[in-house]
Order: C-alpha cells, then structure tokens, then sequence
C-alpha cells in the first residue's frame, strides 16, 4: 500500500508541475544523424544487392517452372504441389525480380518478406539437420541470406517511398 502512494505522489508533482519539453534521448539522436546522412539513390543507380535479389528470384522462379515442366518430381512435406501453386510461386517470383529490376519499392519489400521465411525455415532446419551438407546448406544460406537482407534493408532506406496522390 505505500508503494502505491509513493508512485501516485509521483504523478500528481509531474501532472501539476510545469510540462516539461520532451528530451531527445541519445538513440534518437543517433538515428536523426543516420537519416541526416543518406541520401537518396540517383537516377538510374542500384545497390548490388537490389541486383542479385532481381537475378535471384529469377534464376529461383525459373528453375522452378522449367523444372516442373521438364517432369521433375518436385516435393514438398512429401505430397506433390499442384500445378497452380508452382505457376504462382513462379510468377510471383517474376513480378518480384521485375519490380526489382525496376526499383520499385514494394517489389524489394515483398522479397524481403519472402526471404524472412525463407530465413526463418532454414534456421528451423537446423534442428533437423542429421549430416554435414545438410548443415552446410543451412549455415551457408542463413549467412548469405541475412547479409542480404540487410543491405536490402540500406537499399530501402535509400528508395524513395512512392508520393501519394491526394484522392
């Protein structure tokens, strides 16, 4: 019970005391300084990494399709896909690499959505792992995988977000 007045005296003293202005901590001030550091890309520029997702997503979309069109049996948890899950899957692929090619930012931000889970299964993997390639596999793509994301995320503090029209 007397914690509980203490912390309402407290309360009282600051509500009726004079409004304070709100101080800046130390880590908004960092990141006030790292938005005043960049700057946007110019006409024309792509960081390498917006280039490698645009030509990984598409070498992922296209061995996907072919792959199936060629007869391979492709499984996933053991049952077959159907044949409109691998045609999304791939055209999603190719709108993804296309908006990348075009800079565009929702198209880098759906494939760092897609890559998270990718990530996120690898790492689940890891608990499955019964021999060293398998554990190659997932540490090599966890670590490629992450240090792609991240300078995904650079490259998206550079884009410019789409203005909106008033409507």
């Amino acid at each position: 019970m007397a914690q509980r007045s203490r912390k309402r005296g407290r309360r009282e003293k600051a509500a009726s005391g004079a409004q304070a202005a709100p101080r800046a901590s130390r880590s908004e001030a960092r990141n006030e300084a790292a938005r005043a550091a960049l700057r946007p890309l110019d006409p024309g520029e792509r960081p390498w990494a917006v280039t490698v997702s645009a030509i990984l997503a598409t070498l992922v979309g296209g061995y996907n399709l072919v792959s199936f069109l060629l007869g391979a049996k492709l499984k996933f948890d053991g049952q077959k896909p159907g044949t409109a899950g691998i045609v999304l899957f791939a055209l999603v692929m190719f709108t993804c690499a296309g908006g990348m090619w075009k800079m565009r930012y929702w198209a880098v931000l759906g494939f760092q959505a897609l890559l998270v889970l990718v990530l996120l299964t690898l790492a689940v993997l890891l608990i499955k792992v019964s021999n060293l390639a398998g554990l190659a596999v997932c540490v090599i793509g966890l670590s490629f995988g992450s240090l792609l994301f991240y300078k995904l995320v650079k490259a998206l503090s550079r884009m410019q977000m789409p203005e909106r029209e008033p409507g």
